[in-house]
């Protein structure tokens, strides 16, 4: 081994020695003191919250840390950076290439985002001008099958009046009914009818008809508009047409019940007296839930259609006298109203079996019939309905008490 020339001994001088034993000695108290601050603060309770101040404080030194070379290098990057600014001389010399296609690639940047080719063009569907024919099959509703074509239901019920005759209630499997392109109606011709009349009942212009091109009516050959060149049995569509639906069960009362005669062998003659109710209605069957159709004046369904089997119990839901019992030639089938005596009238249709008749009295938990499914019915059900004087037909459920 080479001994250091200034040292031949090889032993520390003594001054060396004792900055060692100094420096040993500093860094022994420094330590000490250290740990009597620690235990200090242990025994303040402070140790925890001395370590949090701690690790934030290590966090943020290290964050201006990192902060600190990131500038420095992006600093020092741009000083490297071989791209100069051109001079305008310098740009006013360089000569302007053509761009051809094979060219193009090499413009493109490869941090880009790609789009595939498109071998083809989506367009949007264009919108059907025909009218078209849809069979009904078990499960359709009246809801279902305009919300199948985008339409709505009433617009079924308006294009298919000579079919439906404005009574949902008619859509059975198997009915063959007719879809417009969109919402409006549809009218078949008939001999003597006159564009101007038609226009009115559905609320439209005769022009919109006319002008519709699916109608393929040319004006030149029309002819007078009240008596039109147009043949009978044709489908003509009335644009965003509507017009009122067919009452098919008119309202009458226990003075004039005779005028029921028309809707069928049920009807009453003049009732005079009998029980007023109190005007509050209770629940009208032993079921509380809907099989079809809801309160829908819209489609032409004023009441709500409850669910049972064939034979459940009808209550009477109010204190009156029967107006009307028997069949109904309109769709209703088994039919029994109660006039209440205070404007109030309860309807209660497509029954299977009847225990009350004309004229008899009626007070509120009675029961009047059973369920049934007669008439234009898809399945048993109760359709009942809740009329007034004053407000017409009103929704059951704002007054029903369940």
């Amino acid at each position: 081994m080479t001994q250091n020339s200034s040292n031949p001994s090889g032993k520390i001088p003594e001054d060396e020695l004792q900055n060692l034993e100094f420096e040993e000695t500093s860094t022994q108290k420094v330590s000490a003191s250290a740990g009597q601050i620690w235990n200090r603060i242990l025994h303040l309770g402070l140790g925890e919250t001395a370590l949090h101040i701690g690790t934030a404080a290590a966090s943020i030194i290290l964050v201006i840390l990192v902060l600190w070379v990131m500038s420095k290098f992006f600093l020092q990057a741009q000083k490297n950076s071989p791209i100069e600014t051109s001079t305008s001389e310098a740009l006013a010399t360089t000569p302007i290439l053509p761009v051809s296609d094979d060219f193009l690639p090499v413009l493109s940047s490869s941090f880009g985002i790609n789009r595939l080719v498109q071998l083809h063009t989506n367009q949007p569907a264009k919108q059907r001008a025909d009218i078209i024919e849809y069979e009904i099959v078990k499960g359709d509703t009246l809801f279902g099958i305009a919300e199948k074509f985008g339409l709505k239901p009433e617009t079924l019920l308006w294009s298919n009046r000579h079919i439906l005759g404005d009574n949902p209630n008619n859509i059975l499997p198997g009915v063959a009914i007719l879809i417009p392109p969109f919402d409006g109606a549809i009218h078949q011709w008939f001999t003597g009818d006159g564009l101007n009349g038609v226009a009115k009942f559905f609320n439209v212009t005769p022009d919109v008809i006319i002008d519709w091109p699916g109608n393929h009516l040319d004006r030149s050959t029309l002819g007078d508009l009240s008596l039109p060149n147009i043949p009978e049995g044709t489908f003509v569509f009335v644009p965003n047409g509507y017009g009122e639906f067919t009452d098919w069960l008119p309202t009458f009362t226990r003075e004039n019940a005779a005028t029921a005669s028309t809707l069928g062998p049920g009807f009453c003659g003049a009732i005079l007296d009998g029980p007023i109710g109190n005007g509050t209605f209770i629940w009208p069957s032993t079921e509380t839930w809907l099989s079809g159709f809801d309160y829908s004046p819209s489609t032409n369904h004023n009441g709500i259609d409850i669910a049972g089997k064939i034979g459940n119990a009808i209550f009477a839901v109010d204190d009156g006298v029967v107006v009307y019992s028997g069949w109904n030639n309109n769709g209703y089938g088994n039919l029994i109203i109660v006039d209440h005596g205070n404007g109030w009238q309860s309807v209660y249709a497509h029954l299977d079996t009847m225990a009350k008749g004309c004229g008899d009295y009626i007070y509120q938990g009675d029961v009047i019939a059973g369920l049934g499914n007669t008439g234009n019915s898809s399945g048993p059900h109760l359709h009942f309905e809740l009329r007034n004087a004053v407000f017409g037909r009103v929704n059951p459920w704002d007054f029903l008490l369940r």
